[in-house]
């Protein structure tokens, strides 16, 4: 009201972290993190999120939400791993696309959407040492075909705004960069929207990484080397008061100046804001619906992984004397991580208090299943600095059937979860140990975390270990229901899962020559439900461009659960000439419902051209060779084809400037 009655009178754009739900609403609908959502194989879930995320975001007057965030995730110590759609390009491509299309619609014409915001412009997710803004050292060929398209389909699908990314790449500052923020984003990408930078990069390159000699030189190398339009700062007046120097004295010129505030003014009025700037109070009485928290609910049954179950020691029977203990069952604020309520999400002081009724808890889901409350005790802190009561949990497991251990990490937010190595905390490891070694009882762990974190000696003690990354604040009733087989665990691993220190950084788009062995691999999760695969065929024996070939499988369900099972198909091009090529490539996927006793036939659509790729002259070029087609590779062996790639290497499918 104050922008429209003064000075130039033009509304003011509101933008939020909206990256999971509209997270700093209160009362709204707080889904499972990015990573989670990737983790269920099916687009329409990052679409749903975006879609509630917009609503309750333009309910609360925000019309901008920075989001989707599009990185891929190679160090798994890195603290934003969880707000990604995973390591592997294609995944996060389908994701980002979804996710772009539930945020935004028909954003000009519909009040309940908003600006989307395809992030972080680029290569944010290989941090050299794990830690947050650290130096990445990726060739730009790799950067093309790895970390690219994910933000080429967010930008396909209509994305308004963009933001770059903090720090360098090769010692580059993306913030300064003609190549990266003008280059390939405007130029190579199509990119047409606004840009925006994130929290404070400009005055960072002073103050911080010391790629500019104060502010004021920083913020004209910004304005004339890059495209961006809108620096992001809150309480700091100095990017305008140094921009309107600039162009006074001529060191910028007026044109530059215009182009960036026509972007502003363009995404003002295709939001509607100089029609009705403020929030609209039909939709505030949308906000926390019972349909929200049920798709945000449905996300995490669908996302939950389920990677050992021994003896088919779940699901639990309501008959079962089962014991709960560990920090995470009992917890809200844990199962929503960061960006959930606050940046760095709820302290422990704030509790579970904050959330004022509008999320629940692992235990209270397994009293709605079960009927009875359980037994729970604490066992160990989130931090792993103490064992609580540990001799009277080892006694209680004794009398128990089954004890169902829930360990993970503390809330955390970018340089707030810098952790210098991925294992466990001694502690919840020490926990599970105790009661596997001094008990017959079989143990299940339930893992609330935002990256996979080192197991040690629990990958062996457990007998069955169920990942459910971090769910959200309406987590507790579904992952409930799956240990108590009301559904069976139909998510997969987004990410590959180390086994070691030294595979922080594997990915299953790594050189097939080297050793990928993790604990669990990329794509792999188990469900209730015995599955095969059979017939594996192809519907040609060579593959050229503009000739597909039709990729068929055949899936059954022997029972004895019904299951949403994920069909993924992979290629690995058996050698390339010159170019090492990945162990395997997602190519495809989807999910499909089998009743027990269906059989259900599945069809790919593989290309030529999707098997192209960027050679060190920036050339996308195909190489023929030999090709095997697999599916689900890491759960079901040797269902595989092969296809003979054709194509002439000299020819160019597209090449990039640098």
């Amino acid at each position: 009201k104050i922008a429209l009655e003064h000075g130039s009178k033009i509304p003011v754009l509101w933008g939020l972290d909206s990256v999971r739900g509209a997270n700093y609403v209160k009362g709204a609908t707080i889904f499972p993190a990015g990573i989670a959502t990737a983790a269920t194989f099916d687009a329409d879930h990052a679409f749903a999120a975006g879609r509630v995320a917009a609503k309750d975001s333009r309910a609360a007057g925000t019309h901008w939400a920075f989001a989707p965030v599009l990185d891929i995730a190679v160090n798994k110590l890195w603290s934003r791993t969880y707000e990604n759609f995973g390591e592997d390009p294609y995944l996060s491509a389908q994701m980002g696309r979804a996710s772009v299309q539930g945020y935004q619609g028909d954003y000009k014409s519909d009040r309940t959407r908003v600006a989307a915001c395809l992030k972080h412009f680029i290569g944010y997710g290989y941090p050299f040492d794990g830690s947050d803004r650290a130096n990445r050292h990726i060739a730009a060929h790799e950067l093309l075909e790895y970390y690219v398209p994910p933000f080429r389909a967010a930008i396909d699908a209509g994305s308004a705004t963009a933001m770059e990314s903090y720090g360098v790449v090769n010692g580059e500052a993306i913030m300064l960069s003609h190549y990266y923020l003008t280059q390939l984003l405007r130029k190579q990408l199509g990119f047409e929207g606004m840009l925006v930078t994130d929290w404070g990069e400009i005055n960072s390159q002073a103050t911080l990484y010391r790629t500019a000699k104060d502010i004021e030189e920083a913020t004209k190398m910004a304005l004339q080397q890059t495209s961006v339009d809108m620096s992001m700062v809150a309480d700091d007046d100095s990017f305008g008061r140094t921009m309107l120097d600039l162009v006074a004295n001529g060191t910028v010129s007026e044109e530059r100046l215009n182009e960036s505030v026509a972007r502003v003014l363009q995404l003002k009025k295709d939001l509607g804001l100089f029609t009705d700037p403020f929030s609209d109070p039909q939709l505030a009485r949308t906000v926390g619906s019972l349909q929200d928290v049920n798709a945000a609910r449905d996300a995490v049954r669908e996302s939950a992984t389920l990677l050992k179950n021994e003896n088919n020691v779940l699901p639990l029977s309501v008959e079962e004397k089962v014991l709960f203990v560990g920090p995470t069952l009992d917890s809200t604020r844990l199962m929503g991580g960061g960006w959930n309520v606050h940046w760095q999400g709820p302290s422990e002081e704030d509790g579970d208090a904050v959330y004022q009724g509008f999320g629940d808890t692992i235990i209270r889901g397994v009293r709605k299943v079960t009927g009875v409350a359980p037994k729970y005790m604490q066992g160990v802190d989130i931090d792993g600095e103490a064992l609580i009561d540990i001799d009277k949990v080892v006694k209680a497991a004794n009398k128990a059937d089954k004890v169902v251990v829930g360990l993970g990490e503390h809330t955390y937010a970018e340089n707030g979860g810098n952790i210098g190595q991925l294992l466990l905390p001694a502690k919840h490891i020490e926990l599970v140990s105790a009661i596997a070694n001094q008990t017959d009882t079989p143990v299940v762990v339930v893992l609330v975390q935002g990256r996979p974190r080192g197991l040690g000696s629990i990958a062996q003690d457990a007998a069955a270990i169920l990942n459910t990354y971090l769910p959200g604040a309406y987590g507790g009733l579904p992952i409930a229901e799956l240990l108590y087989g009301r559904s069976s665990p139909s998510g997969r691993l987004p990410t590959t899962y180390p086994a070691t220190e030294a595979q922080a950084s594997s990915t299953i788009w790594q050189s097939s020559y080297g050793e990928y062995a993790p604990q669990w691999a990329f794509g792999y999760g188990l469900g209730y439900s015995n599955i095969t695969y059979t017939n594996v065929t192809v519907s040609h024996s060579d593959l050229q461009m503009g000739t597909p070939v039709t990729v068929s499988v055949t899936v059954t369900n022997h029972g004895p659960y019904a299951q949403k099972e994920v069909v993924q198909m992979y290629t690995h091009q058996q050698y390339r000439a010159g170019y090492a090529p990945e162990l395997f490539r997602l190519r495809g996927f989807t999910k499909i419902d089998l009743n027990v006793g269906a059989t259900e036939t599945v069809l790919f659509t593989l290309t030529a051209e999707e098997l192209a790729f960027w050679d060190r002259r920036l050339r996308r070029r195909i190489e023929p060779a030999p090709v095997t087609v697999a599916i689900n590779p890491f759960t079901q062996k040797d269902i595989s084809a092969v296809v003979q790639l054709r194509g002439d290497p000299g020819y160019v499918l597209e090449e990039a400037e640098y």
